[in-house]
């Protein structure tokens, strides 16, 4: 039989069979990773307290250096912690100390902040003991009439589990988050405020500074002190409010190039007001 292996069907042949191939292998080399001139992207994910301070921080950074995204995502403190582990981030958000079983992880601290209660502006309560608060929490009170207030039922508004705002408040006041018994289970502090904000009976505890913040906006809440200590971030830089917790970003290794400079450029001095425009509690120098 005469061979065909010079001859022109097999060339044109196997031109057909080569060039899709050759089509889907560009078609995969166009992602603008690939690309020479292509943005430098850090990735950062986690707790909803701090997201708001990092996306000012990079918005700032990415004026300043052109060319690079700094791309900020929330899901709570869990979500920053798993992701910088597996590598989904490079740097995690956690707004609380890391723990004992968080030790191959590497935090940095960016500001400090603390953690009280909130009510609706119009609520006659001016502050709480912390077993009122354990007992409206664990449903032992029911009725704001019981501690002062007026005859409405209390509406108890908790965080979603994986937030280190709720694993801060059930430590503070040594309760199992198995034990509380919340009305409203939210995510973000700004949907705690925004609840409270239009429900006049209601009662969450948020982030001080993000709660200065929304009065600052005319949000109609206020916050109410812990043991007789206003709720201010004045009273977190002195040391006096109870409940306090530094914001950090944690990578799985001492940080490099990029994520390296953004964790330098959000803790440079020069960038302090930024985290005062936050209404959080600027690094002591």
């Amino acid at each position: 039989m005469k061979s065909i292996q010079n001859s022109p069907f097999k060339t044109a042949a196997g031109l057909f069979l080569i060039l899709p191939f050759c089509l889907s292998l560009a078609a995969c080399s166009g992602s603008s990773t690939s690309q020479p001139n292509a943005p430098k992207k850090l990735v950062l994910t986690g707790s909803s307290t701090v997201a708001p301070l990092v996306g000012e921080l990079g918005k700032r950074y990415e004026a300043q250096h052109p060319g690079t995204r700094i791309d900020v995502q929330s899901g709570g403190s869990s979500r920053g912690i798993s992701d910088a582990r597996q590598g989904t981030a490079e740097i995690g958000m956690v707004s609380r100390g890391l723990k004992s079983d968080e030790a191959d992880l590497q935090a940095v601290t960016i500001a400090q902040d603390g953690i009280s209660m909130i009510v609706h502006k119009s609520n006659p309560i001016a502050t709480l003991k912390d077993e009122e608060i354990i007992d409206i929490y664990t449903k032992k009170t029911t009725q704001w009439k019981a501690i002062g207030g007026g005859d409405r039922p209390i509406t108890v508004v908790s965080k979603a589990e994986g937030r280190s705002t709720l694993e801060l408040f059930a430590k503070y006041f040594k309760l199992e988050t198995k034990d509380i018994k919340a009305d409203s289970v939210i995510g973000e502090n700004a949907q705690a405020i925004k609840l409270v904000a239009g429900n006049p009976d209601a009662i969450a505890y948020v982030s001080i500074g993000a709660a200065e913040y929304e009065i600052t906006q005319g949000s109609p809440i206020k916050l109410l002190p812990i043991k007789g200590v206003e709720a201010t971030t004045a009273n977190i830089l002195n040391g006096k409010f109870p409940i306090s917790r530094p914001l950090n970003l944690v990578t799985k290794a001492a940080p490099t190039g990029l994520a390296k400079e953004f964790i330098e450029f959000a803790q440079a001095k020069a960038n302090e007001d930024i985290v005062k425009a936050q209404y959080f509690v600027p690094l002591a120098r």
